[in-house]
């Protein structure tokens, strides 16, 4: 007999919200539900502070949806359960059935079980006592270990039906995206800025991309490039608009018209210019950069200090206060760290200072700055804008 089995999804601190939890509860369920399209038809809903994934037919594929959820913003847990009615010898059945082939390889385990149902005529500690019984009879050479147990099968008797479950997977964390507004992110090719868009969707907003490219002198793969990482960022944030300007007039005047020290803080300056105004018209309230603090020349306080003047929204930097190796680790979990060493260049190694001013003063970058027709060069480089959208999901159309 097949026993029915469920995706159950445990909220973070969505739980914590006040009168508008609703709203992050419906955010969350409308993500999964998109991450659910490829893989068949499933019955989303939330339950006592559990997001519940039922496949609806055979045909629905329990493994890649189980996969989509742990990367869905929002869940902290989630996890596969077996489904039984909330009586005591239906449970044991399962759990005899069930539980073998999920504790393959564990020497120990414990039981925890939850009854939000208090009709159910066992409390927690009975059910938990009858059930281990039952697993240290059905699972040769596993041991109780109420410490540090290799595994915690749970068993749940909620409102409907009872679940039992072997052990839990980490989720994504944070806030369900979208839930937060739009923020736009200064995607460059290198390990950092993608770090950064995926650390400030865990915090709910949606991630629109601004992409600078110096064409002749970055070549077509490093484009591609940054669309691959677009691409990959997708496997969290489901879907994200690239939209790509052209540096090469503002770079060729720079070089001829201004001291080459200034070279690397102007060029910062007209980029935060173009994303503020990219960032107006696709409706995002906040810049999002990889920048962490004392990196490169650009990355200075002064240098910070500069940048921040020419724009009236706020930049979010959520690798300020990281080290290479931290973030190396973050790229790692989002899947972006192999495309990120890709030894393709791209707009800030064009024409690089070999002296670039670290302790810039607003002043004398004024200065510089006045040297060329910042507005004029502005309107150029922004008339050469053009967007991609990145998806992995049909229903993100």
């Amino acid at each position: 007999m097949d026993i029915p089995e469920v995706i159950l999804c445990k909220f973070g601190e969505v739980v914590l919200k006040g009168a508008n939890r609703q709203n992050f509860e419906s955010a969350l369920v409308k993500e999964l539900r998109r991450r659910a399209s490829p893989y068949g038809a499933f019955k989303i809903y939330f339950k006592q502070s559990t997001v519940y994934v039922e496949p609806q037919d055979e045909l629905c594929d329990m493994d890649g949806m189980y996969e989509a959820a742990k990367k869905v913003f929002g869940i902290v847990g989630v996890n596969r359960a077996a489904v039984c009615k909330k009586d005591m010898e239906d449970i044991k059945r399962v759990v005899r059935d069930y539980l073998p082939q999920k504790l393959l390889g564990a020497r120990t385990f414990k039981v925890d079980a939850k009854r939000s149902d208090k009709k159910f005529p066992l409390k927690s500690p009975e059910i938990s006592s009858e059930i281990g019984g039952v697993i240290l009879s059905s699972v040769r050479g596993i041991k109780v270990d109420v410490h540090n147990p290799d595994v915690t099968v749970t068993v749940e008797i909620r409102d409907d039906n009872a679940y039992i479950r072997a052990g839990q997977e980490k989720g994504a964390g944070g806030l369900p995206i979208r839930s937060a507004g739009r923020g736009l992110l200064l995607l460059s090719g290198g390990i950092d800025s993608p770090v950064a868009g995926c650390m400030m969707a865990k915090r709910g907003l949606e991630i629109e991309a601004l992409h600078f490219e110096s064409f002749p002198y970055t070549s077509e793969r490093a484009r591609e490039k940054v669309m691959t990482l677009a691409e990959e960022m997708c496997e969290f944030l489901g879907r994200i608009h690239v939209h790509v300007i052209s540096l090469t007039h503002i770079q060729e005047e720079l070089r001829d018209k201004c001291e080459e020290d200034y070279f690397t803080i102007l060029l910062r300056i007209f980029m935060m210019r173009l994303a503020e105004r990219c960032a107006g018209e696709y409706k995002c309230y906040a810049l999002i950069t990889g920048e962490s603090l004392g990196q490169v020349a650009s990355q200075t306080l002064a240098a910070i200090r500069v940048t921040d003047s020419v724009v009236d929204m706020p930049v979010f930097r959520p690798c300020i206060g990281l080290d290479k190796d931290e973030i190396i680790k973050e790229a790692r979990h989002y899947g972006t760290f192999d495309t990120a060493i890709l030894p393709y260049e791209d707009c800030c190694t064009v024409f690089t200072p070999r002296h670039p001013k670290t302790q810039p003063k607003l002043e004398e970058v004024m200065r510089e700055l006045s040297k060329v027709d910042a507005e004029q060069l502005i309107d150029e480089a922004y008339a050469t804008m053009t967007t991609e959208t990145k998806l992995v999901y049909p229903e993100y159309r």
